[in-house]
């Protein structure tokens, strides 16, 4: 017999715990709701008993940010998807981030999720997401694999929705590095329109200075490379250097959007930092920059995580 008693709005809560670092993985878009360390939360996530509040630790897939109009086209043939932000007449941050993932497999420091994206009339191929969440002593990691089971190409992109926070930082105060030499130009509707050099504007965080009174809801690309294996990050820090966090991403990831949380209202505004590693830039689905294609039966697979800092 079914059971009547109340589920949580994000179903499903799959806890894991090693070395200090705790989190919670939620089966409603298989995405993180909560982070912490030693009992510091470095995600501002949300509680077991509310509706993720503004995509916080989602997963973005088949396509992160937003899409002009829902309309792109692809292999010769035009797609109207459903406009999930109205207000701006745009479709956002992908197909994924509301359905059931289901449990693959799980153990104290880690859980597998999965789900099977059926073809959609506006997206008419067929993808099988996997996300492995880990924790361990360098902080939180995140695994994601996405194969193509449809018969022919796929255009994909994938981000996923992090807010970061520092307690007892004000954002104003946070010293904030983003590795990124361009940032997009965007429209009324945070659509892109162009790209410009960071340098010598108040755009520029290649070396770490505050956030201040900047309201930002930004897209950087040319990404700095901090390391060896092409990887780049986004670090906070507090004015002393206290403390600090650290958002990392492999190679796959070559754009950043940064978010204030100025939009947001409530206790959530302006209350912490959404960091959001992407493979392509809003609107790839009709420019093609940096969309990826997946071939039938092709797997594309990145990597990031979340390391607390002194």
């Amino acid at each position: 017999m079914q059971s009547t008693e109340p589920r949580p709005p994000s179903g499903a809560q799959w806890s894991i715990s090693a070395a200090g670092h705790e989190a919670v993985v939620v089966e409603v878009g298989g995405g993180l709701r909560a982070y912490r360390h030693d009992g510091v939360d470095y995600l501002d996530g949300y509680a077991a008993d509310e509706i993720c509040p503004g995509g916080t630790g989602q997963v973005l897939a088949p396509w992160p940010n937003r899409i002009r109009d829902g309309e792109y086209s692809f292999g010769g043939r035009s797609f109207a998807l459903p406009l999930t932000e109205p207000a701006r007449h745009v479709a956002l941050h992908g197909l994924v981030n509301w359905v059931p993932w289901r449990l693959v497999e799980q153990t104290d420091d880690a859980v597998v999720v999965g789900y099977d994206l059926p073809p959609h009339p506006a997206y008419p191929w067929a993808l099988g997401l996997r996300t492995r969440w880990s924790v361990g002593p360098d902080g939180l990691r995140a695994d994601h694999e996405v194969v193509n089971r449809s018969a022919e190409p796929a255009p994909f992109g994938f981000s996923v929705h992090p807010y970061l926070q520092l307690p007892g930082v004000a954002v104003d105060d946070l010293v904030m590095r983003v590795p990124g030499r361009t940032r997009l130009v965007v429209d009324a509707r945070l659509l892109p329109m162009g790209a410009t050099r960071v340098a010598g504007t108040k755009y520029d965080w290649t070396e770490p200075r505050p956030i201040g009174d900047a309201v930002l809801d930004n897209t950087w690309g040319d990404v700095i490379r901090d390391d060896a294996g092409g990887g780049s990050a986004v670090t906070l820090a507090a004015p002393d250097d206290s403390a600090s966090v650290r958002l990392w991403a492999d190679p796959q990831f070559g754009w950043w959007q940064v978010f204030t949380g100025d939009a947001l209202t409530g206790e959530r505004h302006r209350r912490s930092v959404a960091v959001e590693p992407m493979t392509c830039p809003p609107d790839a689905f009709r420019s093609g920059r940096d969309l990826i294609t997946l071939a039938p039966g092709e797997t594309w697979r990145g990597v990031w995580g979340i390391r607390p800092g002194a």
